[in-house]
């Protein structure tokens, strides 16, 4: 089991920045996907960024070129910088963790964060 906590989530005006962190521990796998999904009021959860243990990321495409995921393993912490922000970023934001490397088009999380929630003002 992986646990598994976010940080980071807040209020910020549109065209601005925020980096998400994501805390986790017990055991990973030596091969195993971690990402990054968000749910808005009112919609379903959609995947936003995954990177597998071989460093290789995949993005949605209403993301790319604005956030980046990336993870340090030495600190157990997986981060999402998050730039170019728009009021439909709004959203509640949840670290997930999957025991076997995939992408954001295949990932289905075994272990979920609370979520953290980021509010984009325009």
């Amino acid at each position: 089991q992986v646990q598994l906590q976010e940080s980071g989530g807040g209020s910020v005006q549109a065209g601005g920045s925020l980096e998400l962190s994501c805390a986790y521990s017990g055991y990973l796998y030596s091969s195993y996907s971690m990402g990054w999904f968000r749910q808005a009021p009112g919609k379903e959860r959609e995947g936003v960024a995954v990177i597998d243990s071989d460093s290789s990321a995949s993005y949605a495409d209403f993301v790319k070129g604005r956030f980046t995921i990336s993870q340090d393993n030495a600190k157990n912490t997986l981060y999402l910088q998050m730039n170019s922000l728009t009021p439909e970023d709004t959203a509640m934001y949840y670290c997930a963790h999957e025991a076997w490397p995939t992408n954001i088009k295949t990932m289905r999380p075994d272990n979920w964060g609370l979520g953290t929630q980021v509010t984009v003002s325009s």
